[in-house]
């Protein structure tokens, strides 16, 4: 058989488009994914923190040279509020706050290495090939 089956795979009646393109489709989920992971320094908190169990502010500022105090808070922030990483509060003085993984987290580093590889394969030339901090 030489013929391309696709038309398996992709809905092709009018009627079937929503489950793509609908409110509720894969656009929508996979844009939201890819929303909560814009942001310069999203990705390379993600992998440190799949590297390692839990880093402090400390640690990521050491390791992430460029980014400031301020740009690590908000970022955290939003990875927090999207469900992807946790931060766990010692109540110390001095304050002693650890961020980790959460299970969503842990969940979306499978997806990302198969994106990794498709980057290696498929090596694109352009601006934002620097972009990401060295992760």
């Amino acid at each position: 058989m030489t013929e391309a089956i696709t038309h398996f795979k992709v809905p092709i009646q009018y009627e079937d488009r929503s489950i793509c393109l609908g409110a509720d489709g894969s656009v929508a989920h996979v844009a939201r994914v890819f929303r909560m992971l814009s942001g310069r320094w999203k990705l390379p908190i993600l992998f440190r923190l799949f590297a390692v169990s839990s880093m402090r502010s400390s640690q990521f500022l050491r390791d992430m040279p460029g980014i400031s105090q301020k740009m690590l808070t908000q970022q955290l922030r939003e990875l927090e509020r999207d469900g992807l990483v946790e931060r766990r509060d010692f109540y110390e003085r001095p304050p002693r706050v650890e961020y980790s993984l959460t299970p969503a987290g842990h969940e979306l580093m499978p997806v990302l290495i198969p994106v990794r590889e498709f980057s290696r394969e498929h090596r694109l030339t352009g601006p934002s090939d620097t972009a990401g901090g060295g992760w």
